[in-house]
């Protein structure tokens, strides 16, 4: 990454956005005629600009037949949470063991120890991928998801740079380095200064991005207690490392059903149709929002490396990857630990030709992401009109499309599903 620009939001993302498929309006649905309501929860955690209690509504559609959404979805809710806890679970578990290669790292600077934490950290993100089809809809997540995943960093603000050996934090001695202080400074004046979460631990590990052919290279001797800035940079990436085992281990009891309080009883309490609706949400927001237009389409529009996802190691199409894994696991029910019952059948029951639709959807999306060109920076750069950026826009409308399909699965679950900038 060659320095901070801000997002340039051009003509692709516009032209895509133009092209998607329009849902299918709620009055159209199969069935008896029904309208909207809206259903405020009664227990919903609070995301940013919201607070305890106070819930996000959540629109369903009321039929004037009673029969038309009379189903049972108990089995559907319970592996909806089953499979939430165990991915955070799994997420938390593979930070841990990232956590004891950097601490490798720390006791034992070396080239060696240095490919082996970097190493950990690839291998530690793909469980934590899946999980972000479980957000948007304020959840738990909602709380601390923007210290645990944002991006774009402004790396200058946290360590130095090209071209200014002094800057950041790190090399700031009169700014105090603990876990209370990083989070305070945390995005305080501007949204790319980035503390805290993944994409710092990567910049602490890689470096700026000045390849055109492979990630970063920060020197393991930027390790080595006792030189320059070196022990402050060893404090900092303990203790953000340390900060984010602790919340993804929080977010896995949250969703604990036999933790005392947790957001899975709290859901459980609610109407079931309110919780495939979140679920719903979650998955069509990601596919056809936020990974489509803010991961995808705006880095393309800019051709910039400052939108690329997880641009200091250059992984960012494994986030491809696995963001669409979890989204597909939570249509199918194939978690990471065991299959539990997705919202596929349920909508296969319902209507057995929109199931086999949304099928083909997420494997034609499957097959897009599959084919894009890696690294990812690789394409931005490639011109308008190349092979690369085709299959790269190809992906964005299968997801768009994807998201759209999701749209018409809440229709016939009676549920609303909202996606921003899609006409909602």
């Amino acid at each position: 990454m060659n320095g901070f620009t801000p997002r340039v939001w051009t003509g692709l993302t516009a032209v895509l956005a133009g092209a998607a498929l329009v849902a299918q309006p709620a009055a159209q649905a199969s069935g008896p005629a029904h309208t909207m309501s809206s259903f405020a929860s009664s227990g919903g955690e609070g995301g940013e600009g919201g607070g305890e209690g106070s819930g996000s509504p959540i629109y369903l559609l009321e039929s004037k037949d009673p029969k038309q959404f009379a189903f049972d979805a108990n089995s559907e809710v319970d592996g909806y949470i089953a499979l939430v806890r165990d991915s955070y679970a799994s997420a938390a578990a593979d930070a841990k063991t990232m956590r004891t290669a950097i601490q490798a790292l720390l006791d034992k600077p070396s080239t060696e120890t240095m490919a082996a934490a970097r190493a950990a950290w690839v291998r530690a993100r793909p469980s934590y991928l899946t999980t972000e089809a479980f957000r948007f809809y304020d959840g738990p997540i909602e709380k601390i998801e923007s210290r645990i995943n944002a991006w774009p960093m402004n790396e200058a603000f946290v360590d130095y740079v090209k071209g200014d050996p002094k800057a950041g934090l790190i090399n700031d001695p009169s700014k105090p380095l603990t876990i209370a202080a990083i989070n305070k400074l945390d995005q305080s004046k501007d949204e790319s200064d980035v503390t805290t979460g993944w994409h710092a631990i990567e910049f602490l590990l890689w470096g700026q991005d000045f390849s055109k052919t492979g990630p970063g290279d920060r020197p393991y001797t930027d390790y080595i207690s006792g030189k320059g800035g070196n022990d402050r940079r060893r404090t900092y990436i303990k203790l953000v490392t340390d900060q984010l085992v602790s919340d993804l281990e929080g977010l896995a009891s949250a969703w604990d059903p036999a933790s005392n309080h947790s957001y899975a009883l709290k859901l459980k309490k609610m109407p079931q149709r309110e919780v495939l609706a979140r679920a719903l949400n979650g998955m069509a927001i990601l596919a056809g929002h936020e990974f489509a237009s803010e991961r995808m389409a705006v880095a393309l529009d800019s051709g910039d490396q400052e939108d690329e996802h997880s641009c200091f190691s250059d992984t960012t199409t494994q986030d491809f990857v696995y963001d669409l894994k979890g989204i597909k696991a939570v249509w199918t029910g194939q978690g990471p630990l065991r299959a539990y019952p997705g919202i596929a059948g349920l909508v296969g029951k319902r209507d057995p030709k929109l199931r086999t639709e949304i099928d083909a959807l997420m494997a034609n999306t499957e097959s897009r992401i599959a084919a894009l060109d890696a690294p990812w920076d690789q394409v931005l750069a490639s011109p308008p009109g190349s092979p690369a950026r085709k299959e790269a826009e190809a992906a964005v409308r299968a997801l768009q499309a994807l998201g759209e399909g999701l749209k018409r699965a809440g229709v016939a679950l009676g549920v609303l599903v909202q996606i921003p900038g899609r006409g909602d």
